[in-house]
C-alpha cells in the first residue's frame, strides 16, 4: 500500500479580546502580581465572552490557518479538535467547527488528552493522512478554560486562559515528509492530581455537586511539576532518538506553556539552550491544548522559523498524558 508524507501548509491562532491581568485578579482572590509572576511567569490571560463557545475560538484560528495555507473549506476532508472544554458533551466540537466553516466534505471528531491534546491530535491526523484515505486535515487545539475554573481558587484561577491554535496539514509524496517522529504516552495511575471531580458518568451533576463546587478543575501543583518535567523531556528525547537526531539540530523547542519554571526545566533536561525554547505564556497563561499551536503560530508569523528548520513540540497534561512531535518546517 502506498504511504504518504506530511507537509505543513499553514498555522493560525486566536485569543479572545478580553484580557485579564494579574492586577485584575488581585481584586478577585487573595493574590498579588508578584506572587503570580514569581511562581508562574504569567502576567495576563485572555477570557472568552459568555457567547463564545470553544468552537467559536477554534473557528477564528482555523480561518487564519486556512488563509495562510491558501485553501478553502471544501478542500478540508478531516477535522480534529483537541479540547477538554467542548461546546457540549455531544455532538463533538469538531462537528460544530465544521458547521461554522461549512467544511461539509470533512469527517469530524474531537479528542480529550488535556494539555497534550494537540500533540496527540497531530499524530493521529498525520497517521490518517499517511494512508491516503484523507488528503487535507485541519488540526485544532482550542479551550475555554474560564468555563471550568473556580474563580475563588487562587491556586488554579491565576494559571489558565482561553484561546485556540490550528494547523493545516496535507498528504504529499513520501520523500517530502516533514513529520519526522513522535512519541505518545500516558499513566492513568496519576489521574487524580489534575482533573475535574464531577460532571461525567461516574459523578453526574447534582445540586450537591454544585454546592460543593466539584464541577471545577483541581490540581496538585507540586506533583504535576515533578512529573511534567520528567515526562516531557523523556518524550522529546524519544522522538529525537527515533529520527537519529540530537538536540543541537532543533531550532525551536516549543513546550506546553504551563509555567516558566516547567518550561525552563524541560529545556535544561533536553540540553536545549533557553534562547531556543519558545515561551509566550506571559501573555496567555496556560491554554491547555491550545498552547502549543498558539505558540507555533507566533513563531511562524514573526519570522522566527525558516523552511527546513526542525521544531520539537512537547506536552504534558491531565490523564496523565504526555508526548512529543518532531517536525521539519
Amino acid at each position: 500500500m502506498q504511504t504518504y508524507g506530511i507537509k505543513f501548509l499553514g498555522t493560525g491562532s486566536y485569543a479572545p479580546e478580553k484580557v485579564l491581568t494579574n492586577a485584575d485578579l488581585e481584586k478577585l482572590v487573595n493574590t498579588t502580581d508578584e506572587w503570580i509572576v514569581t511562581r508562574t511567569g504569567i502576567r495576563e490571560r485572555h477570557v472568552a465572552a459568555d457567547d463564545q463557545p470553544t468552537s467559536a475560538l477554534a473557528e477564528q484560528a482555523a480561518r487564519r490557518a486556512m488563509e495562510m495555507a491558501g485553501i478553502t473549506a471544501d478542500e478540508i476532508d478531516l477535522i480534529l479538535v483537541a479540547t477538554i472544554t467542548p461546546d457540549k458533551c455531544f455532538p463533538n466540537t469538531g462537528c460544530f467547527l465544521q458547521q461554522r466553516l461549512q467544511a461539509t466534505r470533512a469527517a469530524c471528531f474531537s479528542i480529550e488528552a488535556a494539555c497534550s491534546g494537540f500533540v496527540y491530535g497531530l499524530d493521529v491526523c498525520s497517521a490518517l493522512l499517511r494512508t491516503g484515505r484523507f488528503k487535507t486535515a485541519l488540526v485544532v487545539g482550542a479551550e475555554k478554560l474560564s468555563s471550568i475554573v473556580n474563580w475563588n481558587d487562587r491556586s488554579t484561577c491565576v494559571l489558565f486562559g482561553d484561546g485556540a491554535g490550528a494547523v493545516i496539514i496535507q498528504a504529499v509524496p513520501e520523500e517530502d515528509d516533514c513529520y519526522i517522529a513522535s512519541h505518545l504516552a500516558a499513566d492513568g495511575n496519576h489521574s487524580d492530581i489534575l482533573h475535574i471531580p464531577a460532571g461525567g458518568s461516574s459523578m453526574p451533576i447534582s445540586r450537591e455537586i454544585l454546592d460543593n463546587e466539584q464541577q471545577y478543575m483541581v490540581m496538585s501543583g507540586k506533583e504535576v511539576f515533578k512529573l511534567a518535567v520528567r515526562a516531557m523531556a523523556s518524550s522529546g528525547r524519544n522522538a529525537l532518538a527515533q529520527a537519529g537526531m540530537t538536540h543541537e539540530q532543533v531550532r525551536w523547542c516549543i513546550p506546553h506553556q504551563a509555567n516558566t519554571r516547567i518550561v525552563a526545566a524541560v529545556g535544561k533536561e533536553l540540553g536545549i539552550p533557553s534562547d531556543r525554547v519558545f515561551v509566550n505564556l506571559q501573555k496567555y497563561g496556560n491554554t491547555s491544548a491550545a498552547s502549543i499551536p498558539l505558540a507555533l503560530d507566533e513563531v511562524v508569523r514573526t519570522g522566527q522559523v525558516d523552511r527546513g528548520d526542525y521544531l520539537l513540540l512537547v506536552a504534558f497534561g491531565g490523564g496523565l498524558t504526555w508526548g512529543a512531535n518532531l517536525v521539519r518546517w
